[in-house]
């Protein structure tokens, strides 16, 4: 393909997404800024121009045959003596050119929604700031050449999740809920951070070509032994449980409902849930490599799979039930990523995300439906049994119900296992040092400067009921 062709559709559809993010930005800062009217039209500018340079890639490499176009902007950082270099590279290929296409498609939908649904909400313009990090994050990840790139776009993502989580902060639940998805996001990213640096150091560089295989996706070969494979898998595996909240991190997806219903359609319905499952067709060469990885893969989607209908089944607002159905889905798209099943497996996504963006942006108005529905047959709507309640036991049910109810105490188990430990070991590191910074000084610091060292009384923390509604 023609470098100048290449060039004008990669960096238009990289570009679209900034342009709206620094124009949003910017008008924070003047006295005049943006109306929704205004904001609306650039949403859609941009979307539309960015799509318009996806597709256009997409014929340019029908066109000439090319199965991976990529992208480069350079070196940002070279080091040849230690050979390590940190590129800005972005890639066409048959993975990152549909996801890209979805993510545009999918992110104009939820933004002309999103214009009439928070029409005069005092947080409109904050809504649309943040929605634009979103589409950054996803079309950097989507079409990233490097891990570090991807993982630019990872963390974009996650800023913007969290925000948005948090956006009626008037409130204390979406705010404490969203620090504690911004918590579980912390672990997934050390694991992924860890997994890019160990990555660098067998190969001195980030590009997917070296890391990961030779040949096009999903043809490449793996250059990696079975050992490394297996140990940067498993950190990989890691990171995409908690980006897209599978077993054993499924407990902040409730608490993700508490942001606005357009960020909860695009987000935990469509695109930030499946960016986990993107990660691993990324690095589909190193599970090739490591059987017991694939199987792991397989392990984690199947129990994701269960545990989502389960849970499900008993939610009782449309907005977490149809993130638990979510979920479902994403549980077997692991499975199908493990078992091999990569074209199926991307096919899955993007109908599902459609899918599953239409019902989430139908939700406000469910309930009215439904009561119409009941108005013209005169009463409630008939209960039909479904073969759980035929064919299970009553004790057995009675078991499902309670464990779906609590949704597996998920969140304690975090808790217990994993983020107290962490706050524990990290304490005790905080007054390590500080006696080391004391002796060096030669004496103590003043008796104010110890006051974490007493016991203090914190004021309550709401918790979030399982319907994502503070509790007094």
């Amino acid at each position: 393909m023609n470098e100048w062709v290449a060039r004008f559709f990669g960096l238009g559809a990289v570009a679209a997404p900034a342009l709206l993010l620094a124009v949003f930005g910017l008008s924070t800062f003047f006295t005049r800024r943006l109306g929704e009217k205004a904001m609306a039209r650039w949403t859609a500018a941009c979307v539309s121009y960015g799509l318009f340079s996806v597709v256009g890639m997409l014929l340019a490499m029908l066109w000439t045959g090319d199965r991976e176009v990529p992208v480069e902007i350079g070196d940002w950082v070279a080091l040849p003596a230690e050979g390590f270099h940190f590129r800005l590279k972005f890639l066409f290929d048959r993975l990152s050119v549909p996801f890209a296409a979805l993510t545009f498609v999918l992110v104009g939908v939820t933004g002309a929604f999103a214009d009439r649904y928070l029409h005069r909400e005092p947080g409109y313009r904050r809504f649309f700031l943040y929605f634009a990090v979103f589409l950054l994050g996803m079309v950097v990840a989507s079409l990233a050449g490097t891990i570090e790139t991807l993982f630019l776009g990872w963390e974009l993502v996650g800023l913007a999740s969290a925000l948005l989580v948090a956006f009626f902060h008037e409130r204390a639940a979406p705010v404490f809920n969203a620090q504690r998805i911004w918590t579980v996001y912390r672990f997934s990213d050390a694991a992924f951070l860890i997994a890019a640096l160990t990555l660098h150091h067998l190969s001195g560089a980030g590009d997917f070509a070296t890391l990961t295989g030779s040949g096009p996706w999903p043809a490449s070969r793996p250059t990696i032994a079975p050992g490394p494979a297996l140990g940067i898998g498993l950190l990989l595996l890691l990171a995409a449980a908690g980006k897209s909240a599978l077993v054993p991190f499924s407990g902040w997806l409730p608490r993700a409902m508490e942001g606005p219903t357009p960020s909860s359609a695009v987000f935990y319905g469509a695109l930030s849930v499946h960016l986990g499952a993107y990660l691993l067709l990324r690095v589909d060469p190193i599970l090739k490599a490591s059987p017991p990885l694939c199987a792991c893969v397989v392990a984690i989607g199947a129990a994701t799979a269960v545990f989502g209908v389960v849970v499900g089944r008993v939610q009782t607002d449309v907005k977490t039930a149809l993130a638990y159905a979510s979920l479902t889905q994403v549980g077997v798209i692991t499975a199908e990523i493990g078992l091999g099943f990569r074209y199926l497996a991307l096919v899955h996504i993007i109908g599902h995300a459609c899918q599953r963006t239409l019902q989430f942006l139908r939700s406000p108005s469910l309930l009215q439906d439904y009561r119409v529905l009941e108005n013209a047959l005169g009463g409630p709507i008939p209960h039909v049994a479904g073969i759980a309640e035929r064919r299970f036991p009553a004790e057995l049910r009675r078991r499902l119900y309670r464990f779906g109810l609590e949704r597996g105490r998920l969140d304690e188990a975090l808790d217990r296992f994993l983020v107290r430990p962490f706050v524990r070991a990290f304490r005790w590191c905080d007054g390590m040092e500080r006696r080391w910074t004391d002796f060096l000084s030669g004496g103590r610091r003043p008796h104010h400067d110890h006051d974490h060292d007493r016991p203090r009384r914190h004021a309550a923390v709401p918790q979030s009921s399982p319907d994502g509604e503070a509790l007094s």
